[in-house]
């Protein structure tokens, strides 16, 4: 296991190396653009335990006034303002180098997207806050298109073609993350022959284990995280530094 300094130019050698790197973000790189956490020290839920209850499937689907307080969340989410950084931008150029096999993200602002990296290489394994879902009939649709009936003057818009109640197409608390989703991120996993977790705790599943999963099937395994993961002695390489700083020098 190597730290900061001589890993950065030891893992851009991988990074030169390698015909498939498969990238795995969560929270840190976002935070960078403004974007608060949610499980940290000073995470949203950490400081307001109640503010769970909006995130949670159950509350959601059986109290209207829970409903509304998300729903007027949504509309001040920092992910409208937020703009891309350094971090985002170092992914979008390691895509265009032909490098990047699959952008895994935990994180749900669009970002990524917003960023330049192509939506087909980015595999969302909790959702995104930028499209709306019926909970009865599936219909999505553009989250912004729903805020303006916020703005309008409705408090729960409903699903307009059948009448359901509408969410954002994220993984709540108590619900499934979907199998397909997850299983298409294991296996890109799996394909790798470097593996760079960007920004995460690694200690969500099943998601946490594609690291496993990536060095099972004979990857370098790479961490870029501020605080110490479950997955650091196994790791090739370890760089604690700023993600904004460490991508550009990588990459």
């Amino acid at each position: 296991m190597a730290q900061s300094g001589s890993s950065i130019e030891k893992v851009r050698a991988w990074v030169d190396q390698a015909e498939r790197v498969v990238i795995l973000t969560g929270a840190g790189i976002s935070t960078e653009s403004g974007i608060p956490d949610f499980r940290g020290p000073q995470g949203v839920w950490t400081r307001d335990p109640e503010a769970e209850k909006l995130s949670n499937i159950h509350y959601y689907m059986a109290d209207a006034e829970i409903r509304k307080k998300a729903w007027q969340q949504r509309l001040v989410h920092p992910a409208w303002e937020a703009q891309p950084n350094a971090g985002h931008a170092a992914l979008v150029g390691l895509e265009r180098r032909g490098k990047l096999h699959a952008l895994i993200t935990q994180n749900i602002d669009g970002l990524h997207q917003k960023a330049g990296s192509s939506p087909e290489r980015v595999i969302e394994v909790h959702g995104t806050v930028t499209r709306v879902v019926c909970m009865r009939c599936g219909w999505k649709g553009p989250m912004q298109e729903t805020l303006l009936r916020l703005l309008t003057g409705e408090d729960d818009p409903p699903c307009t073609l059948c009448g359901g109640i509408l969410k954002s197409d994220t993984i709540s608390f108590g619900q499934n993350l979907v199998p397909e989703v997850i299983a298409r991120a294991m296996r890109c996993a799996a394909e790798a022959d470097c593996f760079i977790a960007v920004g995460s705790s690694l200690q969500v599943y099943p998601i946490a284990g594609a690291v496993d999963e990536a060095k099972s099937a004979g990857a370098r395994v790479v961490i870029v995280n501020a605080e110490p993961t479950p997955f650091d002695d196994i790791a090739d390489a370890v760089i604690s530094d700023a993600i904004g700083r460490t991508l550009p020098l990588i990459f």
